[in-house]
């Protein structure tokens, strides 16, 4: 059975989210604020996070950072704020999904699901070249050193790598990794992700894990050492 954290100032919200989550088999924690949710956090094992973006003290995006600073855990923001910028700012802080109130709790809860599920199955670990990634610990080593990786890099790292050699458009990263695809500005996001990824990658000193540009259909991760995608 998975277990939810849902974070809400809102007595009254909280409490339909979390009888939405537990109408879908989740074991639900509650907390009103970002203090009692990290302790939760460091007291149960949790398999996802629902939290309001507009709460005092701290808010949901400072508390994402926070959360994601520590922990790999799925995190869903919930929000009236439906602008592209507040959208973009919550999937950069590490949010998984994005759900703009009013919404429908039967749908906040099958998307929860879906965030628990998307970590579980298959491999469990990818080797390209001087990488392996550890796809259970969310752990990157190239060239034998661990190269610490904000959890949204990481992610699109492994999507990379394990496509390698096969080009990958924004729009499918933008889903894969960010969880969407209804997003305005959501090329740009991708791009920026991969500015800094390259960026760590190249202050590793691993110029052969390279992410070229496929001009006109997206980015790949070469097969070879050389960085030619052949």
């Amino acid at each position: 059975m998975s277990v939810a954290l849902v974070v809400d100032d809102e007595p009254q919200m909280t409490m339909i989210v979390a009888f939405a989550l537990e109408t879908q088999g989740f074991t639900v924690h509650q907390a009103h604020d970002g203090a009692t949710a990290l302790n939760l956090l460091r007291t149960r094992q949790v398999d996802l996070v629902v939290l309001d973006v507009l709460m005092p003290s701290m808010d949901g995006l400072t508390l994402c950072r926070a959360i994601r600073a520590r922990h790999e855990v799925p995190i869903m923001m919930l929000t009236a704020l439906a602008g592209p910028d507040q959208v973009v700012a919550g999937l950069e802080c590490g949010a998984d999904d994005y759900v703009v109130k009013p919404f429908h709790p039967r749908e906040v809860a099958l998307r929860a699901q879906a965030l628990v599920r998307r970590g579980g199955g298959g491999a469990k670990t990818i080797e390209a070249g001087p990488l392996t990634l550890d796809l259970v610990e969310h752990v990157a080593i190239v060239g034998g050193r661990r190269l610490e990786l904000p959890f949204t890099e990481f992610k699109l790292l492994a999507h990379l790598a394990g496509r390698r050699g096969t080009p990958v458009s924004w729009q499918d990263l933008l889903r894969a990794v960010w969880g969407t695809t209804a997003l305005r500005g959501g090329r740009d996001v991708v791009k920026s992700a991969i500015f800094r990824l390259r960026s760590r990658l190249a202050e590793a000193g691993q110029d052969a894990v390279a992410i070229k540009t496929v001009r006109g259909v997206g980015y790949v991760m070469p097969t070879d050492a050389d960085g030619n995608a052949g």
